[in-house]
């Protein structure tokens, strides 16, 4: 990729004048000086909820406000990937490489053209990476020993994990401090996030017992729809102060953005659903300071 810190790049100056008004528009939230790193999974096992949009988006309102970021694409459809703009090119080392130990974050990281936020792009490769480590020792514990020897190069880690709960997923939730769960505004979500929550709870128990859910966000909400209220309604009476208030709305918009290869909040900051992001990145920043303080 360019390097993006060169104003006199062309992906630098497309992006100069949305990423200062993102900067300007983003929640100030003060946090902790000094080294920090978390990691943070992206999931649930239902495909189109939103998880790789909320990835992308809250990392690139997190790097708009200085916070060093880092996307793991673990999803070997690359959304991620592609919605930050990154061709298949620079995919050539990617997550599938880190996991085996072929490569090292540092090899394996691709800046983006927002400044502050890198990616650690899907291949092709990784469609069959589940497979091949069945047999690996300490299949479960890939991803979190490759971020180990990393150090503290990044403030915030977001995982992108794919629509399942297989071994890439469980890599995750190993790894992870924390999960973030998407989940959409329809009938039977609560019977969906609830495999969920009880793999989380064995991977705690088996695993990592530092992991915890961060929060719960409400993706593809439409207030004209009752459906919509009562769903919302039943989630936050189920996980009461994990239910964040920052709801994503349903929104054109949102859906365009990957096809242009940036996130939402670079398209169209505007937007309702850019917006929508800006006070959930405000949101899990508090969260964030308080875990911290």
């Amino acid at each position: 990729m360019s390097n993006l810190s060169d104003p006199e790049t062309p992906q630098a100056q497309q992006i100069d004048a949305p990423s200062r008004t993102l900067t300007a528009s983003t929640p100030t939230v003060s946090m902790p000086t000094g080294a920090m790193h978390r990691i943070l999974a992206i999931s649930n096992q239902k495909g189109g909820v939103g998880k790789t949009t909320t990835a992308v988006n809250l990392a690139t309102a997190m790097a708009a406000v200085n916070r060093k970021v880092l996307v793991i694409d673990l999803d070997p459809q690359g959304n991620a990937s592609t919605s930050l703009g990154i061709d298949q090119k620079h995919r050539a080392i990617n997550t599938y490489h880190l996991l085996t130990g072929e490569a090292s974050i540092t090899q394996a990281a691709v800046a983006t053209a927002v400044p502050n936020l890198f990616v650690v792009p899907s291949g092709v490769d990784l469609a069959g990476g589940e497979l091949e480590l069945v047999d690996v020792e300490n299949r479960h514990a890939r991803l979190r020993d490759a971020l180990a020897a990393s150090g503290d190069d990044f403030e915030f880690i977001l995982i992108d994990c794919p629509p399942s709960l297989g071994l890439l997923t469980l890599n995750a939730l190993v790894a992870a401090d924390a999960v973030m769960v998407p989940l959409q505004a329809e009938f039977l979500a609560l019977e969906g996030v609830s495999h969920l929550v009880r793999t989380i709870e064995r991977v705690r128990k088996g695993f990592n017992p530092r992991l915890e859910i961060q929060g719960i966000v409400l993706t593809m909400v439409d207030k004209r729809n009752n459906l919509s209220e009562m769903v919302e309604n039943d989630v936050r009476e189920f996980f009461g102060a994990k239910v964040y208030n920052t709801v994503i709305p349903r929104n054109v918009r949102i859906s365009e953005a990957p096809s242009h290869g940036k996130p939402i909040l670079l398209y169209d900051l505007q937007s309702k659903g850019a917006q929508a992001y800006l006070n959930l990145a405000g949101e899990v920043l508090k969260r964030e300071q308080a875990v911290a303080a």
